[in-house]
């Protein structure tokens, strides 16, 4: 069984940072797409940063110069690494694994005020 598990939310100010992490089970992270995506109140949930199993990265426009995903294949996890949040950051972020079929983890809310 294919399972995602995020961690690494919380309230930060503006400014500040956190790091996410997803542990992955019943696959490895190595040889599939990993992607974050957030979905914001009111909103459809969007696009993050995407990283391939060639290694290379996309990301959305509004997080660049400021969030940078990567993996650990020894641990079997992926990272997004968010710096200089801001408050229209505040989202719940999914991980996400492309292995055919999209699976998804839990989410893990994010929230960003002063």
């Amino acid at each position: 069984q294919v399972q995602l598990v995020e961690s690494g939310g919380g309230l930060v100010q503006p400014g500040g940072s956190l790091r996410l992490s997803c542990a992955a089970s019943g696959i490895s992270v190595r040889f599939y797409t990993m992607g974050w995506y957030r979905q914001a109140p009111g909103k459809q949930r969007e696009l993050v940063a995407i990283s391939t199993r060639g290694s290379s990265t996309n990301y959305a426009d509004s997080v660049k110069g400021r969030f940078t995903i990567s993996r650990d294949n020894a641990k079997n996890t992926v990272y997004l690494q968010m710096n200089n949040l801001k408050p229209e950051d505040t989202a719940v972020y999914y991980c996400n694994a492309n292995i055919g079929t999209p699976i998804w983890g839990q989410g893990t809310q994010v929230t960003v005020s002063s």
